[in-house]
């Protein structure tokens, strides 16, 4: 156990938060997401909720000012309808943290997973939430 870092990060996922450069994306995926399929680097985070997942990266992690969007989820496939509390329980996560933030991009599913595909790694949390399922751009970490 570290001092200021939150238990709920993992040696790995530590490890994984230092390793990315700026521009690097991370997905933290919920449990239902094929992360072993598209995952480059997987890390489990089994039964964390993605809301307390934002809540202890976040501090650690520099999101991207240079880009639109550095927030992405997936859009709801036709006939599907959003659950906007899911999206509500993040932003509250991302704006104590980046309230500067733009807001979440959402895009095709398929688009999704081609993203997902070329991010740096993969989180699989116990999110059963459906589209559940998140793309952190990272940025450049101020000097202080």
């Amino acid at each position: 156990m570290l001092k200021g870092i939150s238990p709920l990060i993992s040696p790995q996922l530590l490890e994984i938060l230092a390793r990315m450069g700026h521009g690097d994306e991370i997905v933290l995926a919920d449990a239902h997401f094929p992360g072993e399929t598209i995952g480059q680097r997987v890390v489990r985070a089994d039964g964390l909720r993605i809301p307390d997942l934002l809540d202890a990266i976040l501090p650690l992690f520099e999101l991207d000012a240079y880009v639109d969007d550095p927030l992405v989820m997936m859009a709801a496939v036709e006939g599907d309808t959003l659950d906007p509390t899911v999206e509500e329980a993040y932003r509250a996560s991302i704006d104590r943290h980046a309230p500067e933030t733009p807001p979440i991009r959402r895009i095709e599913r398929f688009a999704f997973y081609e993203r997902a595909r070329k991010a740096f790694a993969v989180v699989m949390t116990g999110e059963t939430a459906k589209y559940g399922n998140i793309i952190l751009k990272k940025g450049v970490t101020p000097v202080e």
